[in-house]
């Protein structure tokens, strides 16, 4: 690919004691766990004979030497980033089959661990303070090293995960992965997909993802009319999507040449949800005469408007088989293309492979 196809991005308190006591308003107290318990064989403390009692004695205020029992775990890391996600306590404890308690007690250990406050709690759940959102990169840094190392030492295949809209998932992704294959036939190449565009965006953010194909347009992330990401994100454009403005043959404005978005005021435009990619393009192409019908995704528009039931605009690519055979009928109305637009982290591009993924996703 060449230089030029790259596009960059845009661009301590006390002991923690009120991130702590934000967690136990949400949860009732409990009774902390002993740091230096027997199922901490990592704690400095610990004799021989397995009891800390007698360690213990000498140091009335273990605080007194900082944290040599708190050290930070993973574990620890894991739990911080449900909260982050989920914003409660609760939802967190869901997400990783733990009860509620525990995730508020790993909380405060991590806090104590680290001398600050984590997170505070907003009117919508818990927020990061200042520096939670510090130990956010850290952590996802971390718990990805982590699972990088555990997988080298253990001898397994390194993987890369790539995710992608549904709407890509059976026309775009499986020449990706082709060409991913033979460039790099060493690494396994996790193929995730969603629906929903918010969802990839996060997953890169929070590195469960190293990428995400979607569709998009414009010179930022966000350009097509979705709220820009919470973070930086890098992009390449790598192919032109062309659009389609389709209708039954019968339709009334299938016979007419040159139109214009005038002449589709307060025809039925099939649409699918607000998020959808192409409602936004059709808020922008189209504006805001046509009457939006809400019938679901690609197929059921598709379908709809195959039975007469409005007009709907979809990547040609999704009703390239009905115009063939005669089903639906393209409208003569010029559209400008979206782009298929791949986004990273850019301190994702040093991962074993990455770079291939770039490649692998541009055109041959």
């Amino acid at each position: 690919m060449p230089a030029s196809a790259w596009a960059r991005p845009r661009p301590g308190r006390g002991l923690a004691e009120s991130g702590a006591g934000e967690l136990e308003k949400v949860m009732p107290e409990t009774a902390p766990e002993d740091e230096c318990g027997d199922d901490a064989p990592h704690c400095p403390f610990r004799q021989a004979g397995g009891s800390t009692a007698g360690a213990a004695r000498p140091v009335r205020n273990f605080r007194t030497f900082g944290t040599a029992c708190a050290a930070v775990e993973l574990r620890q890391l894991r739990t911080f980033e449900a909260v982050v996600q989920h914003r409660t306590v609760t939802d967190a404890a869901v997400a990783l089959d733990l009860a509620p308690s525990s995730v508020s007690q790993q909380i405060r250990t991590l806090e104590r661990a680290l001398g600050v406050a984590l997170f505070v709690r907003g009117p919508k759940g818990m927020e990061l303070t200042p520096a939670g959102q510090r130990l956010q990169g850290w952590a996802r840094s971390l718990l990805d090293q982590a699972t990088r190392a555990t997988r080298d030492v253990r001898g397994e295949r390194q993987l890369l995960r790539l995710g992608a809209l549904e709407t890509l998932a059976g026309s775009y992704v499986p020449r990706v992965f082709a060409r991913f294959a033979e460039r790099r036939p060493d690494i396994d190449l996790e193929i995730h997909t969603e629906r929903a565009r918010d969802g990839l965006l996060a997953d890169v953010i929070e590195g469960r993802l190293e990428a995400a194909l979607l569709l998009d347009c414009g010179d930022d992330v966000g350009g097509l009319g979705f709220p820009a990401p919470a973070a930086p994100l890098t992009f390449v454009d790598l192919d032109p999507i062309p659009l389609a403005l389709v209708s039954a043959p019968a339709h009334p404005l299938a016979a007419r040449a040159g139109l214009t978005p005038r002449d589709l005021e307060h025809e039925r435009l099939l649409v699918n949800v607000p998020e959808c990619s192409f409602w936004m393009a059709g808020n922008t192409i189209l504006g805001p005469g046509p009457e939006r019908i809400r019938v679901g995704g690609v197929p059921v528009m598709r379908a709809w408007a195959e039975h007469g039931l409005g007009i709907t605009l979809l990547p040609r690519f999704a009703v390239a088989d009905s115009l063939r055979s005669g089903a639906l009928t393209q409208l003569d109305l010029p559209l400008p293309d979206l782009s298929l637009r791949l986004v990273w982290r850019e301190d994702q591009e040093s991962l074993p492979g990455m770079r291939d993924v770039l490649y692998a996703t541009a055109r041959p």
